[in-house]
């Protein structure tokens, strides 16, 4: 079959005397091709995947071998060949998946979109969607491919995500550009990618460069104001959100008005928006989800606690704290306390009002909910205890969240530790642990330095690490180390020269060296009298 396929694509080319018989006719290659292929598909049906897929494999390989460049027109008029190459083409990976052979199967992928198999526009299209989705959800890392014929200025992936975003990316190029079927769930498939990779920004940008028709007004408004939000933009969001509740696009749209909530509630300047934003989503339930009344509920009482903080009226101020409990509690009733964030809040809400017995029960629901995984129930826990002044206690559940916790995740607990060491009168043992935090906080500088990423991507604590210095500071200033205050001083200006924290500490100590040598001064003047 290589030869009479070889002979034919090439006919002027003088014949090898190796070639030995005649050469078999294209048409006869062609059913031949095609009963290994019926072969490989029997051998499927019978579950003998491997077989099947080394079965499969000879099409490809006689073809390749036959035809490097891929079939030349000449054979255009045989349409069989073609259709059984393409097939074979889309099931030989299909097949070494089955036989449970990754790294088979990658390399089959990879074959298929790199050759010249001559494949329609929309065969290639669904092969190339069937690799990303296996590259995304397959729970295995390839090797990135080797293309040797790649240029130099061209974009290597360096991973599955980005051999996979590669991919959905070139389909919704196709798709835009119409040269194949608009398909949804290559978009559902990039945003996911995107996502496990921080890439929210571009994923807006894809979604702004698809042609109008393409997705529906409502989901593009919601998708973007998500990329956007997840990517820390809560204004260009809530604008988009804005648009989507209009008139003109969906204005009863409960999941928009949820997120429009969620980003109202975490600013003080558009609280207010919040509750309305959220009283609107509960009438437009109408009880009929009692999930998302609970979401509702819920973030109804954290924009009206945040409300309560910036009132200023001391009436107003009572009437949003009490609302704020109300709408947290409803909303604890309908997830029968299994939320944690839910419990959180409650806890938060206990807290500001002054009501430590309430907030110490829910600090403790909040642990258990979260199994002491999350800093934030054993932070919240030690805060609660140390404004009960019980400060020992307070410690001691610090230092338990530190045995469980990381290095990376330490910086808040370590300074919760040691303003209680301050508050018990361990002034030495508060130094020892500020110089934890301080070093942490500098081999997370380092690291990030160096191009590594920390721990779901986040930014080395600047603002941790100016407060450490300051409170280190001041702390000296109580133990009469003036010089060593000073150093402090010196290292938090290097971080913000215009840090209210630091002028105002600067203040203390010239005050307090002022007042030092105001007194030598005089018992010098005493002591010459």
């Amino acid at each position: 079959m290589k030869i009479s396929l070889a002979r034919r694509r090439a006919p002027s080319r003088k014949q090898s005397q190796s070639y030995g018989s005649l050469p078999m006719s294209v048409h006869a290659a062609s059913l031949l091709l095609e009963a290994i292929f019926l072969k490989s598909k029997s051998l499927e049906a019978l579950g003998r995947y491997k077989e099947a897929a080394q079965s499969c494999s000879i099409i490809l390989d006689v073809i390749e071998s036959s035809s490097p460049g891929g079939l030349p027109e000449n054979f255009a008029g045989d349409c069989k060949l073609q259709e059984t190459l393409s097939k074979a083409v889309e099931l030989l990976p299909e097949l070494w998946k089955l036989a449970d052979s990754p790294s088979e199967t990658i390399l089959s992928y990879r074959r298929s979109l790199l050759h010249p198999w001559n494949l329609d526009a929309q065969t290639l299209a669904g092969i190339q969607k069937e690799f990303a989705i296996y590259l995304l959800y397959s729970g295995g890392e390839a090797n990135p491919p080797n293309l040797r014929i790649q240029m130099d200025s061209s974009f290597v992936p360096k991973n599955n995500i980005e051999e996979a975003i590669l991919l959905l990316m070139i389909l919704l190029r196709e798709a835009t550009l119409k040269r194949i079927e608009w398909d949804p769930s290559v978009l559902d498939h990039l945003s996911y990618a995107l996502c496990i990779s921080g890439g929210f920004i571009p994923l807006a940008n894809q979604m702004e460069e698809l042609l109008p028709g393409t997705m529906e007004r409502k989901d593009r408004f919601e998708k973007l104001a998500l990329c956007y939000y997840g990517e820390g933009d809560d204004l260009a969001a809530l604008n988009l959100l804005r648009k989507l509740l209009s008139r003109a696009v969906d204005p009863a749209y409960v999941p928009a008005l949820l997120l429009a909530s969620k980003i109202c509630g975490e600013n003080s300047s558009y609280a207010v928006d919040g509750i309305n934003f959220a009283q609107q989503a509960i009438e437009n339930l109408h009880g009929k989800c009692d999930q998302l009344t609970g979401v509702a509920k819920f973030l109804l009482g954290v924009s009206l606690a945040t409300c309560s903080r910036s009132a200023t009226a001391d009436s107003e101020r009572a009437q949003r704290q009490t609302e704020a409990l109300q709408s947290l509690e409803a909303a604890g009733k309908i997830t029968g306390m299994n939320d944690p964030m839910i419990v959180y809040h409650l806890c938060l809400e206990h807290a500001e009002q002054r009501k430590l017995d309430a907030s110490l029960y829910y600090a403790k629901c909040l642990l258990k909910l979260d199994s002491g995984s999350n800093i934030r129930g054993w932070l919240l826990l030690a805060r609660i205890l140390s404004a009960q002044k019980r400060f020992e206690d307070a410690e001691t559940i610090i230092s338990a969240a530190l045995d469980q916790t990381g290095k990376w995740d330490q910086g808040e607990l370590l300074r919760t530790k040691a303003k209680l060491q301050i508050a018990q009168g361990h002034l030495k043992d508060a130094i020892e642990t500020f110089t934890k935090l301080l070093a942490v906080l500098q081999v997370q500088l380092k690291s990030f330095g160096s191009g590594k990423k920390l721990k779901n991507g986040r930014k080395p604590n600047r603002s941790l690490e100016l407060e450490t210095w300051h409170d280190l500071a001041v702390l000296y200033i109580t133990l009469n180390q003036w010089r060593d205050a000073e150093i402090c001083l010196s290292k938090s200006e290097a971080i913000s020269c215009y840090s209210a924290m630091r002028l105002h500490t600067a203040g203390m100590l010239s005050e307090v060296l002022s007042f030092l040598l105001s007194v030598i001064v005089c018992v010098v003047n005493e002591g010459f009298d």
